[in-house]
C-alpha cells in the first residue's frame, strides 16, 4: 500500500499531523520522524480515536440516551438471587455463569462510563487525616483455575488458598496459602486476611460452605473484598528436601483439610518440604515440579501418630507380630532429609546387595567382582572353623579363634556374623573400609539385618534389592537354569515350590521392613538381564549426582 492511500485512511486529524512531520523532516532526525510516523499510522491508534469520535459524537445524541448508567450494579444483584437457586434450575445457573464472563462483564462496565460520560480516571483525592480505626479493604481479582480453595465442609478447584470461619471473630478468613498457586503467584491474599465479599456477594454471616458454593459457580475472573490482616507473614520457601517412605493418597485421607489440594505420592519419591508453619499439614511439591503448586502432606508428626496407632490396631496378629521383631522400633519411617551426593575422583561407594536366600544376590556379585577384579573387590570374611586342605590364610577366609571373634563381635567390629555348624562366620567393617579406602568398589550382599551397621556416613553405600520375580517366572527360570537349592546342604537338587514360595515372602518381608532404606531394586527374572542392570546401577552410583541423607552431604 502506498503512503498515498494509507494516508486515505488515517483519521483526518492524524493525517494532518502525519503531513506537518513530513514538512518537518529537514528540522530533526529521521529515525524520531520515522517512529512518530509509525505510531500515527498504526491501525491501534486510529482503531482508538475513531471509537473516541464516535462516543463523544453520541454524548451529543439525545436520541440515543441509555436508559440508565448502573447496569454493572444490576448485574451484581441478579448474581446475588440467582447464587442460591443455580442447583435448582438449569436455566439460573447458565444465566448466572453468562453474567460473570469476563466479556460481558466488561461491556457493562463500558456501558455504564459512557451513560455518565465518564471518559477520563479519577484518582482518589489523598485524605489530610486518617481515622486510624478505619479498616483498609483491598479489591484483589483472581483467575479461576483448577486449584483448590477449600473450606470446613467442601473442596473446589479455584485459587490455591483454604479458608475458615475465625474462631473468636466468626468472619471468614483465609487459613492457608499454596505455595505456587495463583493466591500465592499475586501476592495479594494472606494467611489471616478476613475475606467480605466474593463477586459483590456479601459473606457475613455466611459458611465457608456458603462462600465454596458461590465460587463453584464463578467463572472466568474472581473478584475479592479483603481486609487485610495485621501481621503479614510472607511465605519463604524451605531448602528442605524428604524422600517418603510411605505412600500417599490424599484421597483416601479422612482428615485432610482439602482432598483435591493434597499432595499424592509413594515410597521412594523426593518431595521438596516448602512450608512446615502447619503442626499437621505440611507444604510440598515433588522434585523437579518447579511451576506446580504446592500440595498438602502429612507431617513427619502426623504420620508418626497414624502408624503408632496402626501398629497399635494389629498388635494381636501374630503374623505382624513377626515383622515386627525385626523392626528398629525406635525408628519409624516417614520421611528422611536428603541431599544431592555428588560423586568424587577415586572415591566409590560400596555396592550392597540385599535380597532372600536363594534369589541369586551371591552370583550377581561373583559376576561384577570378575567383570574388572581390580576394581570390584569383596571382602574375605572372618570364620572360626579350623583351616582345611587346600586353603590360604586370607584368601578364602581369614581364620581367627573363637574368642577374639566372640570379643570382637560385642565391640561391634563385624558388620554381620552368624553361627553355621557350631562354627562362627561373619564380616568385618574394617576389611569394608580397607577396601574403600584402597580406591576400590566393595561388593557385599550380607543379610538384610546388616543394613543398619552399613549404612553410615561414612561407608556412604549404594543399596540395591534383588528381588524375584512372580511364582511361575521364578520357577521356570531356575529350571531352565537348572539353579541348584541354596537351601540343600550338598547342592544336589534344584528349588522345590516351597521353597521358591518362602522366597518370595521373604522378599515381601524384607521390602516391608527396610524398603524404605533401597537406592534400587533390580527383579532377577533373568540373570543375564539382572547382571547388565547392576553394571549400570554401579555405573550410575560411580558417575552421577544421587540423593542420600543429608547427615552424609553435611
Amino acid at each position: 500500500m502506498t503512503a498515498e492511500v494509507m494516508e486515505t485512511c488515517l483519521d483526518p486529524v492524524l493525517s494532518r499531523l502525519v503531513t506537518s512531520l513530513k514538512e518537518a523532516e529537514s528540522l530533526s532526525g529521521e529515525q524520531d520522524l520515522g517512529f512518530l510516523q509509525t505510531l500515527l499510522e498504526s491501525k491501534e491508534l486510529n482503531a482508538l480515536v475513531n471509537v473516541h469520535s464516535k462516543v463523544a459524537k453520541i454524548g451529543k445524541d439525545d436520541r440515543v440516551a441509555p436508559l440508565l448508567s448502573s447496569s454493572m450494579q444490576v448485574a451484581l444483584e441478579v448474581l446475588e438471587q440467582l447464587a442460591p437457586r443455580c442447583h435448582i434450575s438449569p436455566l439460573c445457573k447458565e444465566v448466572f455463569h453468562l453474567l460473570q464472563t469476563p466479556h460481558l462483564q466488561s461491556l457493562l462496565c463500558a456501558h455504564d462510563s459512557i451513560a455518565k460520560k465518564d471518559f477520563y480516571p479519577h484518582l482518589p483525592e489523598i485524605p489530610m487525616e486518617v481515622d486510624e480505626d478505619e479498616e483498609t479493604i483491598k479489591i484483589v481479582q483472581l483467575v479461576k483455575n483448577n486449584e483448590p480453595l477449600s473450606g470446613a465442609q467442601s473442596a473446589e478447584p479455584i485459587v490455591g488458598a483454604t479458608i475458615k470461619t475465625d474462631d473468636e471473630t466468626g468472619k471468614i478468613v483465609i487459613a492457608r496459602i499454596m505455595h505456587g498457586g495463583a493466591a500465592d503467584r499475586s501476592g495479594l491474599i494472606h494467611v489471616g486476611d478476613e475475606v467480605i465479599e466474593v463477586n459483590g456477594i456479601n459473606v457475613e454471616g455466611k459458611t465457608p460452605g456458603d462462600v465454596l458454593q458461590i465460587l463453584q459457580n464463578s467463572e472466568g475472573t474472581i473478584t475479592f473484598k479483603i481486609v487485610p490482616s495485621d501481621g503479614k507473614i510472607g511465605q519463604r520457601e524451605s531448602k528442605v528436601r524428604v524422600r517418603a517412605h510411605f505412600d500417599y493418597d490424599p484421597m483416601s485421607d479422612p482428615y485432610i483439610p482439602c482432598k483435591e489440594a493434597g499432595q499424592a505420592f509413594q515410597r521412594g519419591d523426593i518431595l521438596h518440604i516448602v512450608s512446615q508453619d502447619d503442626a499437621f499439614y505440611w507444604q510440598a511439591r515433588k522434585e523437579g515440579d518447579r511451576n506446580s503448586r504446592a500440595g498438602l502432606i502429612p507431617s513427619r508428626n502426623l504420620q508418626e501418630r497414624r502408624i503408632i496407632y496402626e501398629r497399635k490396631q494389629t498388635e494381636n496378629n501374630t503374623e505382624s507380630k513377626t515383622e515386627n521383631d525385626d523392626f528398629d522400633r525406635e525408628m519409624i519411617a516417614t520421611y528422611e532429609e536428603v541431599a544431592k551426593l555428588y560423586p568424587r575422583p577415586g572415591v566409590y561407594r560400596p555396592i550392597i546387595l540385599i535380597g532372600a536366600p536363594g534369589v541369586g544376590r551371591n552370583e550377581l556379585k561373583r559376576r561384577l567382582a570378575a567383570r574388572d577384579p581390580e576394581k570390584y573387590r569383596t571382602p574375605v570374611p572372618y570364620t572360626t572353623r579350623p583351616i582345611r586342605t587346600g586353603e590360604v590364610p586370607g584368601r578364602e577366609y581369614i581364620f581367627i579363634p573363637r574368642d577374639k571373634m566372640e570379643v570382637d563381635i560385642q565391640a561391634g567390629k563385624f558388620i554381620e556374623h552368624g553361627e553355621y555348624k557350631g562354627h562362627l562366620y561373619g564380616t568385618s567393617a574394617e576389611s569394608v573400609r580397607s577396601i574403600v579406602n584402597a580406591g576400590c568398589v566393595c561388593v557385599l550382599s550380607p543379610h538384610y539385618q546388616a543394613i543398619k551397621a552399613l549404612r553410615t556416613p561414612q561407608l556412604k553405600p549404594f543399596i540395591i534389592h534383588v528381588k524375584p520375580p512372580a511364582f511361575e517366572k521364578l520357577k521356570e527360570t531356575r529350571e531352565a537354569s537348572h539353579a541348584r537349592s541354596t537351601f540343600d546342604e550338598t547342592n544336589s537338587r534344584g528349588f522345590s515350590d516351597e521353597e521358591l514360595v518362602d522366597m518370595i515372602k521373604s522378599a515381601e518381608r524384607i521390602n516391608f521392613l527396610y524398603g524404605h532404606f533401597f537406592d534400587d531394586e533390580i527383579n532377577n527374572d533373568d540373570l543375564g538381564k539382572a547382571f547388565e542392570s547392576l553394571v549400570q546401577l554401579a555405573q550410575k552410583s560411580e558417575c552421577e549426582p544421587l540423593w542420600a541423607p543429608a547427615t552424609w552431604v553435611q
